[in-house]
């Protein structure tokens, strides 16, 4: 394991780089309340020896966590669950109704993850997701609530990403840990405009209606601070809304331009996305070389533009 990065954010809100691809890519939270805490999102099982670190630093004993919360099944949010359960000994884990099948028999995360990447890569990317114990399992509904020592976290069920997705409304934080609904923020396009979005669209249940209402949830519910998993917190929030407002339609109508592309309708898709975000990101005032803005942005470009491919299909 690497030395786990981490930064207090307030409100007993630690962010951990949950050592994924590269750092600054995804984040895993530790909420702390009078001496009990949770994690919010757990990266995959090859973060856990991370996780434990920080809250070893932070000298909150495992026995004092109480709950394990992914905002949704996919495996750079959930893939570590039943590892870090199996360290927790009282944690239970908190997950969106329809997730949390796949928590309890995780035997067709397992075998999608293999069929993308191949058992090989997938073993060094995420591990494997490790069975969630049935009684442990607390599945959250939209308004449904659980009390870490006396702070109130708040579930809404936020489709748009994925079906199984909820995001998690810590008012004590003044923020809401958003998962993919709020989108994409890397630390490294930060300007002094502040930071920059894009939405994702990963495969497979894109739904761009149910994603700009939830994402106009998120903001509506007043708070300054969005805690994404990808990455780390972000304010500037009216902004933000807009920007993937903006960007949505954007990818709707580049999906339907190249919908009866054929064969080359996937590289048309990856060439028009990334060449819209690199000039929004020079509006932006980002002045990374543009090298390495393809390379930072290639692995989403490509999943999202698969994400569109499967919306498309289903519509047809």
């Amino acid at each position: 394991m690497k030395d786990a990065y981490y930064e207090d954010l307030g409100h007993g809100i630690t962010m951990i780089d949950a050592q994924l691809y590269r750092q600054g890519q995804v984040s895993a939270y530790l909420v702390v309340e009078g001496g009990r805490a949770a994690f919010v999102e757990t990266g995959t099982s090859h973060s856990v020896p991370a996780l434990l670190s920080v809250l070893e630093r932070k000298g909150v004993p495992r026995e004092h966590v109480d709950f394990v919360i992914p905002t949704h099944v996919h495996l750079d949010h959930a893939g570590g669950a039943g590892e870090l359960l199996r360290q927790l000994p009282n944690a239970r884990l908190v997950i969106h109704p329809r997730g949390a099948r796949h928590m309890i028999d995780p035997a067709k995360l397992n075998a999608g993850a293999a069929a993308v990447y191949g058992e090989a890569e997938m073993d060094r990317l995420f591990g494997r997701v490790v069975p969630v114990p049935a009684e442990r399992v607390i599945e959250a509904a939209d308004g449904d609530e659980v009390d870490l020592n006396g702070r109130r976290l708040r579930f809404l069920d936020t489709p748009g990403h994925a079906r199984h997705h909820f995001c998690v409304v810590d008012e004590a934080g003044d923020g809401i840990f958003t998962g993919d609904t709020f989108g994409l923020s890397y630390r490294w396009f930060d300007t002094g405009r502040g930071p920059f979005v894009l939405p994702t669209t990963t495969p497979v249940q894109f739904d761009p209606e149910a994603l700009h209402a939830s994402v106009d949830r998120l903001v509506a519910q007043g708070l300054n601070y969005m805690y994404l998993t990808h990455y780390s917190r972000v304010g500037d929030l009216t902004r933000l809304q807009r920007d993937l407002h903006e960007l949505t339609d954007r990818y709707v109508e580049m999906a339907r331009a190249h919908a009866d592309a054929g064969p080359a309708r996937h590289q048309r898709l990856c060439d028009d996305m990334m060449q819209l975000l690199l000039l929004r990101l020079r509006d932006h005032g980002c002045t990374l070389p543009e090298a390495q803005i393809r390379e930072l942005l290639d692995p989403d470009v490509d999943l999202n533009v698969q994400g569109l491919e499967v919306w498309l299909d289903s519509a047809a």
